[in-house]
């Protein structure tokens, strides 16, 4: 919660229009916060570092509903929809915004935390690369980001090392 009577709302934006939505809510004078977070990217065998949202389509919006004209949120460039129920927006809870907020590092960034949500002998499955769609065994991290897994390839439990976003549960 902000100051006076200010909430924190919720936007659905366009899509992929998250900054477009943004600059113009702050030309209306609505403070927003769009949290984001970087995220690995492969494209063309190389890997970028790109800013992403950690909402895709939805950002925050600070509004005093008895002082600004929230409905002109609506019809904002960029704006899909303000979240409501019925016909009035619904708050977001007391601390959600800052808590993300405590989450950021210097750059504005949230940190997420890097390790897969597996444990050794969970099965998994490969989504990219030349071991796509093979089933395997996690066997744990690296210290590069890189996940060792369990492949049974020829009759026999091979070890191959993959980026961490390359696996998904099986």
């Amino acid at each position: 919660m902000t100051a006076g009577g200010t909430r924190w709302y919720v936007v659905q934006t366009q899509p992929h229009a998250e900054a477009r939505a943004s600059a113009h809510l702050c030309r209306q004078e609505f403070r927003t916060y769009l949290p984001r977070y970087l995220k690995r990217r492969r494209h063309a065998r190389r890997i970028q570092t790109v800013a992403a949202p950690l909402f895709p389509r939805y950002m925050f919006v600070a509004v005093d509903t008895a002082v600004q004209r929230w409905r002109a949120i609506q019809s904002t460039v960029g704006v899909a929809r303000l979240v409501c129920n019925g016909e009035y927006p619904v708050a977001v809870p007391d601390g959600v915004v800052e808590a993300l907020r405590v989450r950021e590092d210097e750059g504005g960034f949230i940190k997420l935390e890097g390790r897969p949500p597996f444990t050794p002998g969970d099965k998994i499955r490969v989504l990219e690369g030349a071991f796509s769609a093979c089933l395997g065994l996690f066997e744990g991290m690296t210290d590069r980001e890189r996940v060792a897994i369990l492949l049974d390839l020829l009759g026999r439990k091979v070890r191959v090392f993959l980026d961490a976003d390359l696996i998904a549960a099986a």
